[in-house]
């Protein structure tokens, strides 16, 4: 009887901590909206009950916050939004309130709203407001890479007020940005965070415990919730753009007019349209010489295609640059042109991009958990066009007499259409099961991509185990018949603790191929790896975060099964107290490596082997509260090879000045120099030729930005990418046991062209953005831009910089006008107009 007793004690006290361990906080409708201007004495607040007693979460656990900076937030609703109202106690000197643009964190303090209407610790909306009154916000799920997408951006209210004991933040979120259910009475997830940057110190409402689990998992709940309707959700932002562009004598003007829609299907479901796309404000391409097999690729800079596509990007199946890429064919035209002594092709106009006619996306989620999500877009026919000139001779004396001219189009890329479909169900608040689909349709005989994929994503209900497992067919329908190609990915981990590990397996046929929406630089590989890492959650007496990982990697060929290589490492970073990074790595691939890739023959499995190569570097960063701050990375890699030499060091430097809490502005030096390294040249009857090189590449950056206010901002970009490439005289050919020889004595004059580069890149853009209303914006851009590419490489840089500078400048000046519409706000205007 006194052991069944201390059993029901013991399972009680666990039921009351559990409970206790999810607070709740009771809301209370209000009559009158409170005014959102940082000053609390609206009548709304009298009654509304505190979450108070925040508990530091990061870089320590548990700790109450001071008595001097205590946090009491209230909230309220009515039948159009959600309103709270934050007490942020501090000392004003210590409040870090740099000025960004939005979505940009700078060096500030934050307050943090996260709200989950499902309240299924999976799916948030999170909206910050910084002590400068500059806004983000963010979708945040543990399926999304790093948890949040700060892509996604709503339109809602915000107000900050320093005073003599802190600041006061006031927020509205309209029911539009949310997407909840239209139950009588529901329970939201609550969250509330908030971050000192003076110490880099993070507290949360509901106290998380970092060892486990997604953060979602320790929300607090909102009661009392009633009544409310999810509102039409109809946004419309109409836009007029202006674009000027002259480039080597030529001048072009554009003008376009077009609309995106944002429109709620149902109360958890959103379709968002691009009509008449306009991308021609988008940030530059960081280009870089490529020397290597594989294409060279680019973050996404179009906003359309950065927001709200969680859903999409499950299992690495959309790369969204694909859409409105260059022309698949484009690199082909110049092998097609005929030129002989009586004809002769040229080409005239080559688009570099292709078009992009109109994008859809729908997308939500189910109160039960099921994600769906439709993407869509069309992309238009792109032609390059051809000047043909015949000449006209003689027979018997063979003297052109005349010529004719004409004219003709062939295509590069056609009609197309690129569609993504996506199933996500979760469960058990850190769990889910996915479908997609991917499909590119070609108008006319060009080639067509399928992929379909199924994925898992599943922990115990403990959040100390996690299994992940992906399989994914690819279809393409090629000339000669359909392709059809297989890919797996299975790992187990320990998911929680100090001290965890994982194994995985990656598999990939030869026929793998998702490169018509997604991107995948390789297949045919069987590869195995094992990661084991020790982090700290608590600090010690000098470091505030201390984290070390290794792994070791055994890698095959799946067709034919042979080994390929290996590699091992090691890295830890840490935080000291005074919040200065630091860091270091290490990796080495120990004995012979059989590169596959850099002989450029696949068909025939040709391989390239190296051995013995190692890499490793160090990294620091000074604190970025501080006035300057300077980032340092420093590095080498060498082979150790009797037979040759190859060594190269890298450096790169990024001081930051922030001269006050509006400007700041930052430089970054990169240094590579690249001594003895080998690799792919050229064919040549048959022999695939390599070469001994020697690199050196040179980035010089300059970024800064001068914001009048949270709402207005001047910024500049400017980038400068010079590299040079320098082959000994004598080349190699590559053998078929994977060594290369000097047996048939090719070299740098054996080539049709020289392959020595001069390469050289410069963009520069200066850009003014004016928030003028709610989700409404001017942008003004300048952009100039400068290429050059030869066989000068023998040039110093400042010599190259001259060439470079002998180059026609593209100048490029556009000004755009985005205007946000709020369907209900504009009803409820006629309809007061109508009643007066």
């Amino acid at each position: 009887m006194r052991q069944l007793i201390s059993f029901c004690f013991i399972l009680f006290c666990s039921f009351l901590a559990n409970t206790q361990g999810k607070k709740t906080l009771n809301i209370v409708r209000t009559t009158t909206a409170p005014k959102i201007d940082g000053v609390l004495n609206d009548h709304a607040w009298k009654n509304a009950d505190s979450a108070k007693n925040f508990t530091q979460f990061r870089p320590e656990m548990g700790v109450p916050e001071k008595a001097h900076q205590k946090t009491i937030v209230k909230i309220t609703y009515d039948d159009n939004a959600i309103y709270v109202a934050a007490y942020l106690k501090d000392k004003p000197k210590d409040i870090q309130k740099q000025f960004t643009s939005r979505d940009n964190f700078g060096q500030s303090d934050f307050f943090t709203l996260v709200l989950n209407p499902n309240n299924d610790a999976q799916n948030d909306t999170e909206f910050f407001v910084f002590s400068s009154g500059t806004q983000a916000d963010a979708i945040a799920s543990p399926s999304i890479d790093d948890g949040e997408d700060f892509g996604w951006n709503a339109v809602w209210d915000s107000a900050v007020k320093i005073v003599d004991d802190g600041w006061i933040v006031e927020m509205k979120i309209p029911y539009r940005t949310l997407r909840f259910s239209n139950d009588d009475v529901q329970t939201w997830g609550l969250q509330f965070h908030r971050r000192f940057r003076i110490d880099n110190s993070q507290y949360s409402w509901n106290p998380i415990d970092r060892t486990k689990g997604n953060i979602g998992l320790y929300h607090g709940e909102l009661l009392g919730i009633k009544n409310i309707k999810p509102p039409t959700r109809l946004s419309f932002y109409p836009f007029v753009s202006g674009i000027s562009t002259s480039f080597d004598g030529e001048h072009e003007t554009d003008f376009n007019v077009g609309l995106d829609v944002k429109y709620g299907i149902t109360e958890n479901f959103t379709l968002d349209a691009t009509l008449i796309p306009d991308f021609s404000q988008a940030a530059f391409d960081n280009v870089r010489l490529n020397l290597g097999p594989f294409e060279q690729t680019f973050n996404e800079q179009r906003q359309f295609f950065k927001e709200g596509v969680d859903l999409f990007n499950k299992g690495d199946l959309f790369f969204s640059r694909r859409i409105g890429n260059s022309p698949t064919e484009r690199g082909a035209i110049e092998e097609e042109l005929i030129s002989n002594d009586n004809i002769n092709e040229e080409i005239i106009d080559n688009p570099n991009i292709v078009k992009t006619l109109n994008a859809v996306k729908v997308s939500g989620r189910t109160k039960k958990g099921l994600g769906i999500g439709f993407f869509n877009a069309i992309t238009e026919k792109t032609e390059v066009k051809i000047k043909t000139t015949e000449y006209i001779r003689d027979q018997n004396t063979q003297v052109i007499t005349d010529s004719v001219i004409s004219y003709r189009n062939r295509v590069t890329e056609p009609l197309a259409n690129y569609n993504i479909l996506v199933l996500d169900q979760q469960f058990n608040g850190n769990s889910s099961v996915s479908l997609i689909n991917t499909n590119v349709t070609r108008d006319g005989g060009y080639r067509d991509g399928n992929v379909t994929g199924l994925l898992a994503d599943i922990s115990n209900k403990r959040n100390t185990y996690n299994i992940r497992g992906q399989v994914k067919m690819s279809n393409v329908n090629l000339d000669d018949g359909m392709s059809t190609g297989l890919s797996s990915f299975f790992m187990i981990r320990k998911s929680h603790g100090k001290f965890r590990y994982s194994f995985d397996h990656s598999f990939a046929d030869e026929e793998y191929d998702i490169n018509d929406l997604g991107l995948n630089n390789r297949n045919n590989f069987s590869n195995f790896g094992v990661d084991a890492s020790y982090q700290i959650f608590e600090p010690t007496k000098k470091l505030n975060d201390f984290r070390v990982n290794t792994w070791i990697n055994y890698r095959r060929l799946y067709n034919p099964n042979t080994y390929t290589g290996t590699n091992f490492g090691l890295r830890f970073n840490a935080q000291t107290k005074k919040l200065m990074w630091f860091g270091a790595r290490i990796n080495f691939q120990p004995g012979k490596q059989y590169d596959y890739f850099e002989p450029r023959d696949f068909e025939n499995k040709r391989f390239f082997i190296y051995k013995n190569f190692g890499s490793t570097g160090v990294w620091f960063e000074t604190n970025s509260n501080k006035m300057f701050s300077i980032e340092v990375n420093l590095g080498s890699f060498t082979m150790f090879d009797n037979e040759r030499d190859f060594f190269g060091y890298e450096f790169e430097i990024e001081p930051t000045f922030r001269f006050n809490d509006k400007f700041r502005m930052s430089y970054e030096l990169e240094y590579q120099n690249n001594n003895g390294s080998r690799g792919f040249v050229d064919n040549i009857n048959d022999d695939i030729i390599f070469g001994e090189r020697n690199v050196v590449s040179i980035e010089n950056g300059v970024s800064g930005a001068y914001n009048f206010n949270p709402l207005n901002a001047l910024s500049i970009t400017f980038r400068n990418f010079w590299s040079t490439v320098n082959y000994d005289y004598d080349l190699f050919v590559l053998e078929n046991d994977g060594t290369l020889s000097t047996t048939n004595g090719y070299n740098t004059n054996s080539l049709e062209d020289n392959p020595n580069i001069n390469f050289n890149t410069w963009n520069l853009d200066l850009r003014y953005s004016w928030q003028f209303a709610p989700g409404s914006q001017l942008t003004a851009l300048y952009r100039n831009s400068l290429f050059n590419s030869d066989t000068a490489s023998k040039d110093t840089y400042f010599n190259s910089l001259n060439t470079l500078f002998d180059q026609p400048i593209k100048h490029v000046f556009s000004l755009k006008l985005q205007y946000f519409i709020d369907y209900s706000n504009l009803k409820n205007v006629f309809k007061r107009k109508s009643n007066s």
